[in-house]
């Protein structure tokens, strides 16, 4: 950036626009798929705890260590298996999304109160009508707010893998870092801030539609 050059050069935004919408596309694309297949690994081991209590603390602990690997250090263990590739960014993404929504899964359903399981039970309830039919919807709101704080800091991220080459909004921020050019850096950076208060917006909104009742309490 040169002396008296503005902060923000709106032709350049103007120039690279359509730059702008892939990238953010595939911001959304990267992010998406991490919180989904996250989400669907979760649930798949939040079953196991349902069943097996004891297995929790392991789960977690794994879960927990991946969640304190730095995302830098995470893609250079990668890279030499998985290469420059897509696989290792979802990867990353993915193994930080585990303990925020095992925890909050498992603490749903064990939220649930006894009393209610054991009327269900009374009445005739299998073990899949109960966790269908009462346990999961009793547990949503627990659920969605784990799964807004997995996207929110998916979103934020994702920006990291620009620097193996998966683009995103975090190529503009790379972008303004090697070329000392703001406008790039602030599109990038800014672009994540307001897609991720985008995306809690929506979840938010798909909460109180799930879950109507905890809104009118």
């Amino acid at each position: 950036m040169t002396p008296g050059e503005p902060l923000v050069r709106r032709d350049w935004i103007v120039s690279h626009a359509g730059d702008i919408v892939g990238r953010l596309g595939e911001h959304v694309l990267l992010a998406s798929l991490a919180v989904a297949v996250g989400f669907v690994l979760s649930f798949v081991l939040t079953l196991l705890v349902r069943r097996y209590p004891d297995l929790y603390s392991p789960v977690t602990w794994i879960t927990g260590v991946l969640y304190t690997i730095p995302s830098l250090a995470l893609f250079a263990l990668l890279i030499p298996i998985t290469k420059l590739s897509l696989l290792t960014a979802e990867i990353g993404l993915v193994s930080y999304t585990l303990l925020i929504l095992i925890r909050n899964m498992v603490a749903g359903l064990r939220g649930v109160p006894a009393d209610v399981q054991e009327a269900a039970i009374a009445m005739g309830y299998t073990d899949r009508q109960l966790l269908l039919g009462v346990e999961i919807p009793l547990a949503l709101p627990v659920i969605v707010a784990g799964v807004r704080i997995a996207a929110v800091t998916t979103i934020g991220l994702t920006t990291v893998t620009a620097l193996i080459g998966q683009g995103g909004l975090g190529f503009f921020i790379l972008l303004g870092i090697q070329s000392f050019f703001t406008t790039p850096l602030l599109v990038g950076a800014v672009g994540s801030v307001l897609l991720a208060i985008v995306t809690d917006t929506v979840l938010v909104a798909v909460q109180r539609l799930l879950v109507p009742w905890e809104w009118r309490r």
